[in-house]
């Protein structure tokens, strides 16, 4: 969704199967199981909890800990400075937001891109949104807000495909077969012409 409204010079179509989107949503609602983690077993340290990453034999052992190391990655991405420093969103003593690095992912977040993005948007010639109804991350939501925003910009409904189908995040790969034959045939009808 990201790179495609920002780079529409390279990209006509794109599709998103449960991509990360709404981010208050989203994301925000796992933070305080997070904190807690972090509090009870690393004394409310990112650090102390990345140093037993390194160390475990056999890490992701704990539920949460695949999560938090998800987390950190996308702050790599979204909010850590030129020199690798990473900030996490969120007091990880408290899971309080810290309103100045959620502001920095917000702004990485598809649904405000998009509010942004309409000329973008508008030039592609095909969007595919999908999303199960049963998304563990509430990525369905997701799907219809960025839906929302797509079509909020003006991007004719015909050019977008819009499904929330019955399913979870997980095993959802046979849906990428049909995006992409639906993209293929939205594609080569402009090719044609």
């Amino acid at each position: 969704m990201v790179t495609a409204m920002l780079r529409p010079d390279l990209f006509s179509g794109f599709a998103t199967h449960a991509g990360d989107a709404l981010f208050d949503t989203s994301y925000a609602s796992m933070l305080p199981q997070l904190a807690r983690r972090l509090r009870d077993d690393f004394g409310g340290s990112y650090e102390a909890f990345l140093d037993y990453f390194r160390a475990a034999r056999t890490p992701l052992l704990h539920p949460l800990d695949e999560l938090l190391i998800e987390i950190y990655g996308y702050s790599a991405a979204y909010s850590s400075d030129a020199d690798g420093s990473v900030h996490v969103p969120f007091d990880p003593s408290t899971g309080r937001l810290i309103p100045e690095v959620w502001e920095r992912w917000l702004a990485w977040d598809p649904v405000r891109l998009a509010a942004q993005n309409g000329e973008a948007l508008r030039s592609m010639r095909a969007i595919w949104i999908d999303a199960g109804r049963r998304d563990e991350y509430y990525l369905d939501l997701g799907a219809s807000a960025f839906h929302q925003a797509v079509v909020g910009v003006g991007v004719n409904p015909e050019q977008v495909y819009f499904e929330l189908f019955d399913g979870a995040h997980g095993a959802i790969e046979y849906r990428y077969s049909q995006a992409i034959e639906w993209l293929i045939r939205r594609l080569a009808v402009e090719v044609r012409r």
